[in-house]
């Protein structure tokens, strides 16, 4: 759920690093919420992101920008202006807006999240798409989603197809939390458990109709990974090449999967044609890859067949 790419939108502040919290314009009660905007703007915080947080501070929706344009003259209360000012400066160390508001929108389901898992992006919707095309006319299915986080992937499949059986894992006990909580608040009927990759998941008798998995993909000592400091380094990085753990998912997958089953991942902007080259190399067929909304190749997958 992480762009290896310049734009890590939902990890780095426009203009982080370039102003101190509290080097401008300060934010005090009793001005405007156009004032208070403008004060934002001249701490260095992107328009967009300042428009949020301060319907954050009042108490309004997120996408309720209208009523704040409407109202863009409207009086800055005392308590509105110290959790706005709070919010901004937060904003200004790089901390995602996510984190700062305690929710983000995926596949129309609003999860809760925190800095114990990453924020959802939008590109791995782009996974979800492509496993609800494999399962499409599969009564049924049994899915399985490995490094679930917040349960973004588990918890939208099911939602799409209720009739799944849907397992989800995770290494980390913090962020199994985060997505028992997500499901229970959502009612979807998830199966977590706690494991390293395929290491210790349970295994449904016939094997699973599709594996899905945004594991950590970037490279040690990569540049982008500054920008990503405020979320879990674990779910991040992946050796010096950054495919480490996509290599053990290749290889361990095959003893999950159902004859016919798909396994599909997702990876960085420039990994496509060496997750290819593992899946083909494992003995997967029908090997592909699918785009972004920005047309860049970001998850590739094939076809188990036991029986060649």
């Amino acid at each position: 759920m992480i762009a290896n790419s310049p734009d890590l939108r939902a990890g780095s502040a426009s203009g982080a690093g370039a102003a101190d919290p509290g080097s401008h314009g300060e934010i005090s009660d009793g001005a405007s919420l156009a004032q208070a905007l403008r004060d934002a703007a001249a701490r260095g915080l992107d328009r967009l992101d300042a428009q949020i947080l301060l319907l954050h501070a009042l108490g309004r929706p997120a996408h309720d920008r209208a009523w704040l344009l409407a109202h863009d003259s409207d009086a800055l209360s005392e308590g509105a202006a110290v959790a706005f000012a709070a919010l901004c400066a937060r904003r200004q160390t790089g901390e995602p807006v996510a984190y700062l508001l305690g929710e983000k929108e995926f596949h129309g389901l609003a999860l809760r999240v925190d800095a114990r898992v990453l924020v959802p992006r939008p590109d791995t919707e782009t996974l979800v798409d492509w496993a609800l095309d494999c399962l499409a006319g599969r009564p049924a299915p049994a899915v399985l989603d490995l490094g679930t986080g917040s349960g973004a992937i588990a918890l939208a499949l099911q939602h799409a197809r209720p009739d799944a059986q849907v397992d989800a894992v995770d290494a980390s006990a913090d962020a199994l939390a985060v997505a028992r909580a997500n499901a229970e608040r959502l009612g979807l009927a998830v199966r977590f458990r706690q494991a390293d990759w395929l290491d210790g998941a349970a295994v449904r008798p016939g094997g699973y109709a599709l594996i899905a998995s945004n594991p950590p993909y970037i490279a040690e000592g990569d540049a982008h990974l500054p920008a990503l400091r405020h979320e879990p380094a674990g779910a991040l990085v992946s050796g010096p090449d950054g495919l480490q753990d996509i290599r053990r998912i290749v290889a361990e997958a095959p003893a999950y999967l159902a004859e016919g089953g798909w396994l599909l991942l997702e990876h960085g902007h420039d990994q496509a044609p060496a997750v290819r080259a593992l899946l083909a190399e494992r003995g997967f067929a029908q090997v592909q890859s699918r785009d972004d909304l920005a047309g860049i190749a970001r998850c590739s997958g094939g076809v188990w067949r036991a029986v060649k």
